[in-house]
C-alpha cells in the first residue's frame, strides 16, 4: 500500500488533467456536440429531470461556506415532497444546516462525503440520519463515481461561469473559485447534469468541464459568497510551540534525501503545516533546489512559491483563498486538475503518487500510526478524510506535524477513535517534544540521529511523555449504533463511526 521512501521511476505529471482517458467512456455516452437547454427557471429544470423518491443528488463544495447552491436545489425537492434522498456532496460545510430538518421529515435519509463539519456532522454523529453514512476521501469519492459504485442520477454543479456552448469554469464571474475538480466526475458519470449558475458569458478562458457533458444550464441571482472560501485556517502560526514543530518537519525533510532538484511537495492549509513550507522554502533558496511541483488545495503561500520559481507547476483541486482563485485564472504554470487526476489510485496517472513529501495533521494519532482527522475524542464528527488517506498512500514520506498535548489533551493515544488513514501510510510524528519515525524507516533512523540533533524517540516513548503531562484518558463509550463508516480510497471500511452517546 505505501510506496518506499527511495521509490524509484515516478511517472511525469498528468498534463491532461480534464481529458482523462481512463474514463473515456463516461464521454462517450453523452451526445457529442450538443448544446445544454438554458433556463432561468429551476422548477421547469426540475420538473424535466423526472425526479423520484430514493434518487441519489451529488454537489461539490469549491465555494466552501459560501455556497448557496445545495440549500437552493435541496430546498426545491423538499417542497416537492420527495423522500429518501441520497446526497453525494464532496464535502458539507456549516453553510448546509438547513439540511439537518431534511433528515427529520426523511427528505434525506443518507450522506455521501469526503468531509463534514457543523450542524450536519453533528446531526449525523448524533443519529439523525435514517441510514448509514459514508466518509471516504477525495481520491475515493471519483473513483466510486466513474466505476459505477456511486451512481449519480441527479449531479447538481454550482458554475460561477457558463459560456453560450455549456463549458463551465471556476475562474470567471462574481462567484469565482478558481476550480471545479470535484465536479468533474460527476460531469462525466452523472445521468443528468445541471449547471447552476449567475454569470453566462459567450465565451469563457480555459473551462474544465465541457458543455457536452452538461443537459441544463441554470441562471440564478446568486450561487454564493466566494468570501466563504476562505474558511479554516490559512495563515502560518505564530505559536512557538507550532514553529519549532514546523522547523525541526523541515529538517526532516532536509535530511531525507528527498529535497532535490525536481522536489516535490504538499502541505495543507493548518498554520503549522503552512510554517513547514515556509521553513522548506528557505532551505531550497539556501541550496538552490528547484522543485517539480507542488500541489493540493492551493493558498497564497504555495502561490508564492510558484511565482519565485521554487517549483515549475502548481497543481490545483481546490483553492483555500482567493489569491489562489486569481492565479489559476492568471497563470498558466497554475495547472487546474480534477479530483480523478489528483487521487483516484485506479488512475496510474494519479499526482498523489508522485509526491515526494507531504505534510498532514492529526486530531489523533495511536502507537500504530494510525490517524484520525474525522471525529474528536468526543466521537463527534469533525472533518473527514479528504486528501489526508489518498496523499499519505502516494506519498514517498508522510509527515504527521501536531503538538504533543493542546489544552491538556495529547493527540497521541493507544488508539485512535476512528481510523481515518492506515498507519502502514505514515512515516513519522513530529510534535514539539519528540519525532516518532515509523520503525520500518531503520535507514532514516539511523541518517537523523547521525545527521541532526532532533530528539528521536520510539513512538511509546513520546506517549509516555504525553501520558505524564496529560494522564491517559477514559475511551468515551459508544452506543452501539453506527451512523458512518470511514471508508479508504479504494472502497475499503476501515472503521466505523458510531451514535454519540449523551
Amino acid at each position: 500500500m505505501k510506496n518506499s521512501l527511495g521509490r524509484e521511476g515516478l511517472l511525469r505529471p498528468y498534463e491532461g488533467a480534464f481529458q482523462d482517458k481512463r474514463h473515456v467512456e463516461y464521454i462517450d455516452n453523452k451526445e457529442k456536440g450538443r448544446i445544454p437547454e438554458f433556463s432561468e427557471n429551476l422548477d421547469e429544470v426540475l420538473d424535466a429531470l423526472e425526479l423520484r423518491d430514493g434518487i441519489t443528488v451529488s454537489f461539490h463544495h469549491h465555494l466552501r461556506n459560501g455556497d448557496q447552491v445545495l440549500n437552493l436545489v435541496m430546498g426545491k425537492l423538499q417542497e416537492r415532497g420527495l423522500k429518501g434522498i441520497t446526497v453525494a456532496a464532496s464535502s458539507f460545510f456549516p453553510c448546509h444546516a438547513p439540511l439537518v430538518p431534511m433528515f427529520e421529515d426523511g427528505t434525506v435519509t443518507r450522506l455521501h462525503a469526503s468531509y463534514m463539519s457543523g450542524p450536519v456532522a453533528r446531526a449525523v454523529s448524533e443519529g439523525k440520519v435514517k441510514e448509514i453514512c459514508t466518509i471516504t476521501t477525495h481520491g475515493g469519492r471519483p473513483r466510486a463515481i466513474l466505476e459505477g459504485e456511486l451512481v449519480i442520477d441527479a449531479a447538481f454543479i454550482a458554475a460561477p461561469a457558463v459560456d453560450f456552448h455549456g463549458n463551465l469554469t471556476g475562474s470567471e464571474g462574481p462567484a469565482a473559485c478558481g476550480v471545479l475538480g470535484y465536479a468533474h466526475a460527476d460531469a462525466q458519470a452523472g445521468k443528468k447534469v445541471v449547471a447552476i449558475t449567475d454569470t453566462v458569458k459567450e465565451s469563457v478562458n480555459r473551462p474544465e468541464i465541457s458543455g457536452h457533458l452538461i443537459d441544463y444550464v441554470v441562471k440564478v441571482k446568486t450561487i454564493g459568497d466566494p468570501k466563504g472560501i476562505v474558511s479554516g485556517t490559512t495563515k502560518i502560526t505564530k505559536d512557538p510551540v507550532g514553529l519549532k514543530i514546523a522547523r525541526d518537519a523541515a529538517t526532516v525533510i532536509a535530511h531525507s534525501g528527498l529535497l532535490q532538484d525536481g522536489f516535490s511537495f504538499q502541505t495543507g492549509a493548518g498554520g503549522t503545516s503552512l510554517a513547514v513550507a515556509l521553513e522548506v522554502k528557505k532551505i531550497m533558496k539556501e541550496r538552490n533546489i528547484k522543485g517539480s511541483f507542488a500541489c493540493g488545495g492551493t493558498t497564497d503561500y504555495l502561490v508564492d512559491m510558484l511565482k519565485e520559481g521554487f517549483f515549475e507547476k502548481l497543481y490545483d483541486v481546490q483553492a483555500f483563498n482567493l489569491d489562489a482563485v486569481e492565479s489559476v485564472k492568471k497563470n498558466e504554470r497554475h495547472v487546474k486538475i480534477s479530483a480523478n487526476t489528483y487521487a483516484n489510485l485506479h488512475n496510474d496517472q494519479s499526482i498523489v503518487n508522485q509526491l515526494d513529501v507531504v505534510i498532514l495533521g492529526a486530531s489523533e494519532i495511536d502507537v500504530d500510526f494510525n490517524v484520525n482527522v474525522t471525529t474528536g475524542s468526543d466521537g463527534y464528527i469533525l472533518g473527514g478524510s479528504g486528501g489526508h488517506a489518498d496523499t499519505a498512500a502516494g506519498a514517498k514520506l508522510a509527515i504527521i506535524v501536531s503538538a504533543l498535548v493542546n489544552s491538556r489533551i495529547s493527540c497521541l493515544v493507544e488508539r485512535v477513535t476512528t481510523v481515518t488513514t492506515p498507519g502502514e501510510t505514515i512515516d513519522m510524528l513530529v510534535t514539539e517534544r519528540g519525532i516518532a519515525v515509523h520503525p520500518r524507516h531503520e535507514k532514516l533512523i539511523r541518517t537523523l540521529k547521525e545527521e541532526t540533533s532532533l530528539k528521536i524517540m520510539d513512538i511509546r516513548e513520546l506517549k509516555a511523555v504525553a501520558d505524564s503531562l496529560t494522564g491517559v484518558p477514559r475511551r468515551k463509550e459508544s452506543t452501539g449504533e453506527i451512523v458512518a463508516v470511514s471508508e479508504y480510497r479504494d472502497g475499503a471500511i476501515l472503521d466505523v463511526i458510531w451514535k454519540v452517546k449523551k
